[in-house]
């Protein structure tokens, strides 16, 4: 092979590996398990008063193992159909059915 399909080849495999790492996914996901983990910890920390104020249903305990569940399906998403890089795009003949010459 040439070193510029090595380098090409290699710019695909970065592409593709920058594609996993910013998944959206991942980002939503990360965060609905950290504040789900925060929000569950102060539902099961919540005096008898802030059960009163919600008419005896721990808001907190039920919104933040909400939240977890959401965020650990938004990463089960993304592990079972992991992003890919687009393809790309192939150069050389025009597109438009011309043969590229003029007239």
């Amino acid at each position: 092979m040439s070193d510029y399909q090595n380098e090409v080849e290699e710019l695909e495999r970065r592409s593709a590996t920058a594609a996993r790492l910013f998944d959206v996914r991942r980002i939503i996901g990360g965060l609905f398990v950290v504040y789900g983990v925060i929000v569950t910890i102060a539902g099961f920390t919540a005096s008898d008063a802030d059960l009163k104020k919600a008419q005896d249903i721990n808001i907190n305990l039920w919104t933040g193992l909400g939240m977890l569940v959401l965020g650990l399906l938004f990463l089960l998403w993304m592990k079972l159909r992991p992003a890919e890089a687009p393809a790309p795009e192939e150069t050389g003949a025009p597109s438009d059915g011309t043969d590229g010459t003029k007239d």
